[in-house]
């Protein structure tokens, strides 16, 4: 299913932000530039955005400040946020502040496309439903998560912390809701090391887009849930046991975790 949007593009490097908004505009979205988070700001006040793509790192009012004014004046925009390798840290903060996914440089105009269609499709279904039950997206589903301690990316991944001192990681409910028709899962090697931030899971669905899952926390993967490459409904009907994707062996757990939210508290 397909969404058209007005959404502004944020990016200090012109050729960036123009490369971009073609990118989107060639799918029928209408879109505004802005080169600095101050332009941005103006422009948001005056007009109404469903969607803004932010580049983390610029001169001046950066990504994380922006994220923090934008939100705090109308809290249900949708922000995805541009970050290069350095600044990974800083995007997975800046989700935790509310932006709905990030997306590493470099990047090709297909996974830009992908993650812009996925937080459509999640703003639309929450749109509609709220329209029609006159009630927050938080008060529409309980969920009730297995015994244990559960930290998140939000609307992203998931780890739980396990008593030998490993850690395992799933995806978020929330993310596996606007996915379409899986088609593939590709997951990583054992004893690869990952970091926070960076991928660790690839999903491509049917209508040939790519979904990418952010690593929680940073470690040495120990097993992969191979089962769920046949299984995809484990993915959907039980992702908090059943649908688990790796296990870890944390490396920085402690640092790890002042930058991911307390899914318990949250549900």
């Amino acid at each position: 299913m397909k969404y058209k949007a007005k959404i502004l593009v944020v990016d200090d490097d012109i050729p960036v932000c123009k490369s971009i908004s073609s990118a989107l505009e060639a799918e029928g979205h209408i879109v505004d530039m802005a080169y600095s988070g101050e332009e941005a700001l103006i422009k948001e006040i005056r007009k109404k955005y469903a969607v803004m793509v932010i580049d983390l790192m610029m001169p001046g009012l950066d990504g994380i400040e922006l994220i923090e004014k934008v939100k705090k004046r109308n809290p249900d925009i949708t922000l995805i946020m541009i970050t290069g390798y350095p600044s990974i840290k800083k995007a997975v903060q800046s989700v935790k502040l509310g932006a709905f996914d990030f997306l590493p440089k470099p990047f090709t105009p297909h996974e830009l496309l992908s993650i812009v269609s996925r937080a459509l499709e999640k703003r639309f279904i929450y749109e509609e439903i709220a329209a029609e039950k006159g009630i927050t997206e938080k008060k529409l589903v309980k969920l009730q998560l297995p015994p244990g301690q559960y930290y998140c990316i939000p609307d992203n991944s998931w780890v739980k912390i396990e008593k030998e001192g490993q850690a395992t990681i799933g995806i978020h409910h929330v993310f596996l809701k606007n996915l379409i028709d899986i088609t593939s899962i590709h997951l990583p090697e054992p004893e690869t090391i990952i970091k926070q931030g960076e991928t660790c899971l690839t999903i491509n669905d049917s209508q040939n887009k790519s979904h990418r899952l952010w690593s929680p926390i940073t470690g040495k993967v120990i097993h992969v849930n191979e089962k769920i490459k046949k299984d995809y409904p484990a993915l959907i009907i039980d992702p908090y046991n059943e649908g688990w994707i790796i296990k870890m062996e944390p490396t920085q757990l402690e640092e790890d975790l002042k930058n991911l939210k307390n899914l318990n508290a949250d549900y």
